[in-house]
C-alpha cells in the first residue's frame, strides 16, 4: 500500500499521527501568514487545524475545528485573530474513527503565571507512564494529545513568576522521550524545540521585516516571502521575541536521525531538510534503484504524487522514456467511508487510473515510494494490466517495510505489514507483479549523502528506548524473533 493511498484510506487501525507546525513573530499580519504557511503545510495534516495568536493585551485567542486550512478559517474569523504572534498546526490522525475535536491544535492551557499554548508534531514513546505518573500525582486530562504532558510537566509555580519559562520548559523536556517538533507560544514569545534525535523537521526563516517564523518544512516559507536560515538543531530550543532569537540547547546529546519517511513520502518535494533537497534525495533513490534492479522495459512510470521524483531518476539512470502512465484525481472523497467493499475498490479507481493510450501493450516499470499492506499496490497492478500493459515491474524506492513505527508515522503493527510476514517473491505474487525489487537501506543512505538516519521501520533499529505497553511488548517480541 503506497503511502498516499494509506494516509486517505483510513484502513490502518491504531493512532499515528504525522503533522505540520508553523509559528510566525513580529508582524501585524501575524494570523494571516499562519494561515498561509499552514496552507503549505496541508500535506502533513488534512483532519483539522487551528490557530492562535495573543493580543497586545496578552491573551491568547484560538480558532480551530475538524477540516482542511481553507475550510475552518475565512477572513471573518482570521480577523479575529489579531496580534503580531501566532502559532499553528495541521492535524492528522489516523485512528479510524475520526478526529477528537479536543485534540486539535493548538491547545491553550490557562494558569496564574501565565498562559501558553502548545502544538507540535509527533509521538512521545513515553507518554503512557509520563500520563499514569502525573495522574497518580493529582494531574487531570482533557485529551489524549501529548500537549497536556508537556503542558503538567513545565513546572511553573507563583514563587517562580519572574523566571524565564525557558528553564521548566528545558526540564521538562529532558522528562521525555520519543519524536518531536514543539512550538510552545506564551504572549510574549514563542518557543521552537526540537528532540535531540533529530527525528522531525523544523526550520527556521526570517521575512524581510525582521519577523521570525518556524515551520515543520521549509515549503512554508515560500509563500508568505520568507528566506530559509537554517534547521533548528536537535535538543535544541529556540526562544523567538522582542530580542530576536536565543538560543538554548536542553540536551547535549545531539543525532541528525532524521525519519528516512520525510524524505521517501512525508514532506514536500521543494523542501530542504537537514541540508538536503527532497526532491533530489527522491530522484538520486530512484537512480540508484535502477542501478540495483535493473529491467528491460518500455516505459517508466511513478505513483503519483509522492513517488514521482524517484521515477525520474530510474527513468533518467536507466535511458527508459519517463511517462504519465497514471493519473491521481485531487476532487476525490476518501475511498473508506463507502458503504461497501466493491464501493471502496470504486472509489481507488476514481482516484487513480491508468492512461490505457500510454501503457497499452508495454512493458511498464511502475516505482512507487512504499509498500505496507499490498492491497493498493496490488490493485493499482491490475489497473495497469486492465489497461493493456504486457508487463508491470514494481520497483519500490524504500527497503521493505517490516517494522512499526513508535514515532508518530502511520506503519502500525508488523501483523499489518506484508514485508513483516512475507517474503520479496510472495509479496510479488500477491500484488500481480511480474518482478518486484526493493531499494536497499544501504542506497537510501546514500541517496542523501547521510552519515546517520532512522531507518527503524526498514531495519528494526530504533534511535530510542521504546518504553513499550504490554500489548505492544508482545507484538514487537513476536515478531523481532520471526523476522531474524
Amino acid at each position: 500500500m503506497n503511502s498516499d493511498e494509506r494516509r486517505n484510506s483510513g484502513l490502518i487501525g491504531g493512532p499515528r499521527e504525522e503533522c505540520g507546525v508553523f509559528g510566525i513573530y513580529g508582524t501585524d499580519e501575524a494570523a494571516n501568514l499562519c494561515y498561509y504557511g499552514l496552507h503549505s503545510l496541508q500535506h502533513r495534516g488534512q483532519e483539522g487545524c487551528g490557530i492562535v495568536s495573543a493580543t497586545s493585551e496578552g491573551e491568547l485567542r484560538y480558532i480551530k475545528g475538524p477540516g482542511l486550512v481553507n475550510n475552518v478559517f475565512n477572513e471573518e474569523n482570521l480577523a479575529q485573530l489579531e496580534g503580531r504572534i501566532s502559532v499553528g498546526q495541521v492535524l492528522y490522525t489516523n485512528a479510524g474513527g475520526g478526529i477528537v475535536s479536543e485534540n486539535i491544535q493548538p491547545i491553550v492551557f490557562h494558569h496564574g503565571t501565565g498562559d501558553f499554548a502548545i502544538s507540535y508534531n509527533g509521538k512521545l514513546v513515553n507518554a503512557h507512564r509520563l500520563r499514569k505518573h502525573l495522574e497518580d500525582r493529582g494531574s487531570l486530562f482533557l485529551t489524549s494529545s501529548d500537549c497536556e504532558i508537556i503542558a503538567n510537566l513545565i513546572k511553573k509555580d507563583a514563587a517562580q513568576a519572574h523566571v524565564d519559562r525557558i528553564h521548566s520548559i528545558m526540564e521538562a523536556l529532558n522528562m521525555v522521550e520519543g519524536a518531536f517538533a514543539f512550538l510552545i507560544m506564551t504572549s510574549k514569545r514563542i518557543y521552537a524545540c526540537r528532540d535531540k534525535y533529530g527525528l522531525k523537521p523544523l526550520s527556521l526563516g526570517k521575512l524581510k521585516d525582521g519577523s521570525w517564523v518556524v515551520a515543520s518544512e521549509s515549503c512554508a516559507f515560500e509563500v508568505i516571502g520568507a528566506e530559509f536560515v537554517r534547521d533548528v538543531e536537535p535538543g535544541e530550543i529556540i526562544s523567538i521575541d522582542h530580542h530576536g532569537i536565543r538560543s538554548n540547547h536542553f540536551s547535549s546529546y545531539k543525532h541528525y536521525k532524521m525519519c528516512s519517511m520525510e524524505y521517501i513520502y512525508f514532506a514536500r518535494p521543494d523542501s530542504d531538510i537537514d541540508g538536503c533537497n527532497v526532491h533530489a534525495f527522491r530522484k538520486e533513490s530512484g537512480k540508484l534503484l535502477y542501478k540495483e534492479s535493473p529491467v528491460d522495459a518500455d516505459i517508466v512510470i511513478g505513483v503519483p504524487d509522492s513517488s514521482l521524483s524517484a521515477a525520474i531518476g530510474y527513468a533518467e539512470a536507466s535511458g527508459i522514456p519517463y511517462e504519465m502512465g497514471l493519473v491521481k484525481s485531487k476532487y476525490v472523497a476518501r475511498t473508506f467511508i463507502q458503504p461497501s467493499q466493491s464501493m471502496r475498490e470504486k472509489g481507488v479507481r476514481m482516484k487513480l487510473s491508468a492512461v490505457r493510450s500510454i501503457v497499452g501493450g508495454k512493458r511498464v516499470v511502475m516505482v512507487d515510494d512504499s509498500i505496507v499492506r499490498g492491497t493498493t499496490s496490488k490493485r493499482i497492478v491490475r489497473l495497469l494490466k486492465e489497461a493493456g500493459a504486457s508487463e508491470v515491474h514494481v520497483r519500490i524506492a524504500s527497503p521493505t517495510m517490516r517494522h512499526a513505527c513508535y514515532y508518530g508515522v502511520d506503519t502500525s503493527t508488523e501483523e499489518e505489514l506484508i514485508s513483516a510476514n512475507m517474503s520479496v517473491d510472495e509479496v510479488r505474487d500477491y500484488i500481480g507483479a511480474d518482478s518486484l525489487a526493493f531499494l536497499s537501506t544501504k542506497a537510501l543512505m546514500a541517496s542523501g549523502d547521510r552519515c546517520e538516519m532512522c531507518m527503524a521501520c526498514f531495519d528494526g533499529n530504533y534511535p530510542t528506548d521504546l518504553y513499550l505497553t504490554d500489548e505492544e511488548a508482545t507484538l514487537y517480541k513476536r515478531y523481532q524473533i520471526k523476522v531474524k
